[in-house]
């Protein structure tokens, strides 16, 4: 019997490999259109960008994207909530057609999946007291700054800072704010969706200084899905020139799509 089980479990392992290795399930662009629906896989625990509304629907900035592309599709959109270590899985599996799911573009990533031209991004930048005059990386010297440990952030300001900048590292984002609101630093290295939150909670006291850096997200599809991949692009393409990107952005990050985004293909 435990020579059968070691066997049994050595042919499930084998079998879920192939599986993991296999090709993936391309979206058919026509079986969506006969279907009248495209499922489409968004995060619901990212604010602004994925959550859940008081009746548990996915809303949020990404939502509106996926609504607008299944209406440039004619088709309805059903939204499938993902996770961000579930999103290209599901994706590759075929258990959704696309992923609007603020996934951002990078070079391991479109070795898996076909990224369309970007739709929305993140930036990093240096936050501090309105009042602060805090306008270039030469301008830290002699600052405290807080960062969360190992972020982007941390390595952005670990960069550009001069000598005799202080530079304090926390857990995660919360304890730098925390810090930041309290008034133990100055300034705080931060991104934008964070900062929302933060100028919630304390309007117009604090603005940003300069950016570090950003990344921009794109909506993927399967490989081999190219007759739905160049209707994406041509919904983002559209979107971003008749202002129904800026209309989305404005609503829930309070201020136009970015250049950076804009300006990336």
């Amino acid at each position: 019997m435990k020579l059968n089980r070691r066997l049994f479990t050595a042919l499930a392992a084998t079998t879920l490999a192939v599986h993991l290795a296999g090709p993936s399930s391309a979206a058919d662009l026509a079986a969506i259109e006969g279907a009248g629906t495209i499922k489409i896989g968004m995060l619901v625990d990212f604010p602004p960008f994925g959550i859940q509304d008081a009746s548990g629907t996915p809303d949020g900035y990404d939502a509106d994207v996926a609504k607008a592309l299944a209406e440039s599709l004619g088709v309805k959109a059903q939204i499938v909530p993902v996770t961000g270590p579930n999103r290209i899985p599901y994706l590759l599996s075929g258990q959704v057609d696309v992923l609007v799911a603020s996934l951002g573009i990078t070079e391991e990533r479109a070795q898996k999946v076909d990224f369309s031209t970007p739709y929305a991004g993140i930036s990093i930048a240096v936050y501090g007291a309105a009042d602060a005059e805090i306008a270039q990386p030469a301008d830290l010297a002699g600052q405290t700054i807080a960062v969360a440990r190992a972020s982007t952030q941390d390595t952005g300001v670990t960069e550009v800072a001069p000598e005799g900048t202080e530079i304090r590292r926390f857990d995660d984002d919360a304890s730098a704010v925390q810090a930041l609101l309290s008034g133990q630093v100055s300034l705080i290295g931060l991104s934008n969706v964070v900062f929302l939150q933060v100028d919630k909670v304390a309007a117009g006291k604090f603005d940003k200084k300069f950016d570090l850096s950003s990344q921009v997200q794109g909506i993927a599809v399967a490989p081999g899905s190219d007759a739905l991949l160049e209707k994406v692009n041509a919904f983002v393409q559209t979107a971003r020139t008749d202002g129904t990107l800026d209309e989305i952005h404005q609503k829930w990050l309070g201020e136009p799509l970015p250049d950076f985004v804009k300006a990336a293909e």
